[in-house]
């Protein structure tokens, strides 16, 4: 049997390479790592601080990747760790971590946000709907493999 890409396929596979590849553009020019600069971003999303469990919900990245960024934030003071019961870890700014958030994963939400209220409100929903569909739809056909 024959599978071919549509071309609909190649283009979307392009685009999100593509986007992929200018937020790792973007880490570099902030002189991150693409798992820092997640983690950063993931604990702006939330407030000042993260669960370490959330972070890889949030961000995707494998258990490993984000324990050894964030060994690595925090030998650069940027973050520190905080017990949670007896399983979980909180993962905190400190003061230098903070204000590298705002230049870094804050410069990057911000611009987000400045894209999304470029466009017509149905516009940005459409496209959420449509991205969420697709996700489903994926993680379904993934159940077949």
């Amino acid at each position: 049997m024959e599978n071919r890409i549509s071309n609909e396929m190649k283009r979307f596979n392009h685009l999100i390479s593509e986007i992929d590849a200018t937020y790792h553009e973007i880490s570099w020019k902030l002189k991150l790592s693409d798992s820092a600069i997640q983690i950063l971003y993931t604990i702006c999303n939330n407030g000042k601080d993260c669960l370490l469990q959330d972070i890889c919900f949030y961000t995707g990245l494998s258990k490993q990747t984000i324990n050894s960024a964030v060994r690595k934030l925090e030998a650069e003071h940027v973050v520190y760790l905080e017990p949670v019961g007896s399983k979980n870890k909180k993962v905190c700014l400190t003061e230098d971590g903070k204000r590298l958030a705002d230049q870094t994963a804050g410069r990057i939400i911000q611009a987000e946000n400045e894209i999304f209220a470029s466009w017509e409100p149905g516009d940005v929903q459409k496209y959420l709907d449509l991205t969420e569909a697709y996700l489903l739809a994926l993680r379904r056909k993934a159940t077949e493999f």
